[in-house]
């Protein structure tokens, strides 16, 4: 995953790609092209024929200091470990071949006290959990934690290092992202809905083969089969973001096998795919007026411009569409457009800590430079500098597609474009235009999103944010009402995820992975 020079990132692709940023421990990775999260398809029974390493009560929290899986480690750069484990790419048909999974193992710092695996999931859909790990591990997760469990990372199917989905190359990709997210005329639309064609082809064209097989119920099931593999005798999860659908759906698959599930950036599984794109897009526009807000309030803001930082940044956003500005600081011959610019604001709402970059960056190019704002949007894509893009987009892409619904008319979008301009100034029209890959989709599901249940499930912890902008408060309420044993706690404050932001949330995660003491529901913490 790329990292700008000012920032770090982690991603959900749901309305956008997730994106967050690590300040410290760790936040949840992030948006996609603005389409909702993923949700579940209807509850499946628990898949029954697999060997199943039972040899622990459920609900057991006692030290398993050694592994009984299968799964062969070896060094990959100490102190982590890599694998692979193998899944059928069909469920339904599981002659029909496999898909290597990559794992990677952060090994437990005091093996004496060893409870088992953590597997973790940093969201997107399409975020490599291996990169995570490997780049987070030791500081995403509290001392305690790292103490007693091996973290496990994974790239789920279509991901990474696990059969990634390939659609286009660089160069392309940075012609599709220059693309006018704030079309004026009939051609700039054309150009945007060709755009989204061009991607879909490509995505057809070079991984058509796996697309049918990428929906999170595929994902959670590999799930299981990589707890299987692992020797756990239950799964003990910590989910971010995309990863609390995830989650929730291998809780709905599995309910009996869940040692401890944390799910945090809840996603709103019922949701269609307009719907959660409209919530979704007025909870990043919520976000930034607070931003603004907070800049107005704070005459050492860089991007204060007496007290009016909004009419500052709507004149901005004018100017940039009329002249696209240099990325001079930088030296990167790309000129940034309202599309970068629109993204790169989108950006640094993830994590409040990033807000001081995007006065910066707003501050710049108000002075005839977007190289911060490029920078921005850079780490959004996860592009480096030499113009490679990991294939969080495509992935994203697949999933979101093989879950929702989505529409395929082209009117639908131009309609709900000229609705979400009204009631959603700055944010609403551009996020409809970057949701646009799921119309040209090769296949399309025929299922409507179903709520999570996972009846007889032990309790599963279910945490929001109240000024989270990727994933709305009240997704984290709606999740956490719908699951059968579903615990709310609340983090007060901003940012997209709590773990990590809060003591207080830190302290009762850590609390229930460890020894499975449930908080209680309804716990309020302050950032």
């Amino acid at each position: 995953m790329s990292k700008a020079n000012h920032v770090g990132s982690r991603r959900m692709r749901g309305l956008f790609v997730a994106v967050v940023f690590l300040a410290g421990a760790c936040g949840s990775t992030s948006p996609s092209t603005i389409v909702p999260p993923s949700s579940p398809l209807p509850s499946i029974p628990a898949e029954t024929g697999s060997p199943e390493p039972s040899t622990v009560a459920q609900g057991s929290s006692g030290p398993a200091p050694t592994s009984s899986g299968s799964v062969a480690w070896s060094d990959c750069g100490a102190p982590f470990q890599c694998a692979t484990t193998s899944v059928p790419i069909d469920y339904a048909n599981p002659a029909n071949g496999s898909i290597s999974l990559a794992l990677i193992r952060l090994p437990a710092t005091n093996p004496s006290t060893r409870i088992g695996d953590l597997l973790t999931n940093p969201g997107g859909p399409g975020e490599s959990g291996v990169d995570f790990v490997r780049n987070n591990g030791q500081s995403a997760f509290s001392d305690a934690l790292r103490a007693q469990f091996d973290i496990i990372g994974f790239d789920p199917r279509g991901v990474g290092a696990s059969d990634p989905v390939k659609c286009v190359d660089g160069p392309t990709m940075d012609t599709l992202n220059e693309l006018d997210l704030f079309p004026t005329t009939a051609a700039q639309r054309t150009a945007l809905f060709d755009g989204a064609k061009t991607f879909d082809s490509g995505c057809e064209a070079h991984s058509g083969a796996l697309l049918p097989f990428l929906t999170t119920v595929d994902a959670a099931k590999d799930m299981e089969q990589i707890r299987i593999a692992l020797g756990d005798p239950k799964l003990t999860y910590l989910g971010f973001s995309y990863g609390t659908f995830l989650g929730s759906t291998y809780a709905d698959l599995f309910p009996g096998n869940i040692r401890a599930l944390v799910l945090d950036g809840a996603v709103d599984a019922t949701l269609s795919y307009t719907a959660g794109l409209q919530q979704q897009t007025k909870s990043f526009a919520d976000s930034f007026t607070r931003f603004l807000a907070a800049c107005a309030a704070d005459t050492s803001c860089p991007f204060y411009n007496g007290g009016q930082p909004g009419p500052a940044y709507d004149r901005l956003m004018a100017s940039i569409e009329a002249n696209p500005l240099p990325a001079t600081e930088l030296g990167d011959p790309r000129l940034v457009g309202p599309s970068e610019a629109f993204i790169g604001t989108i950006t640094a709402l993830y994590d409040q800590s990033a807000w001081p970059i995007l006065e910066q960056g707003l501050a710049l190019a108000q002075a005839g430079d977007g190289s911060i704002l490029l920078e921005l949007a850079d780490t959004y894509f996860e592009r480096d500098a030499s113009g490679t893009y990991a294939n969080i987009s495509a992935a994203n892409t697949a999933v979101n597609c093989a879950d929702y619904v989505a529409p395929t008319d082209p009117a639908t979008y131009v309609a709900l474009a000229n609705q979400l301009e009204t009631q959603i100034p700055r944010f609403g029209e551009p996020s409809v235009y970057f949701s646009l890959d799921c119309a040209y989709w090769p296949f399309h599901p025929s299922h409507d999103p179903v709520a999570p249940t996972a009846k007889g499930a032990p309790p599963i912890v279910v945490i929001g944010t109240t000024g989270d902008p990727a994933t709305p408060y009240s997704w984290a309420q709606k999740l956490a009402g719908e699951l059968s044993s579903g615990v709310l706690l609340t983090r007060t404050g901003e940012g997209h995820t709590a773990y990590g932001k809060s003591d207080c949330i830190d302290g009762l995660v850590d609390a229930y992975l460890l020894t499975l003491a449930v908080p209680k529901t309804g716990t309020v913490c302050a950032s």
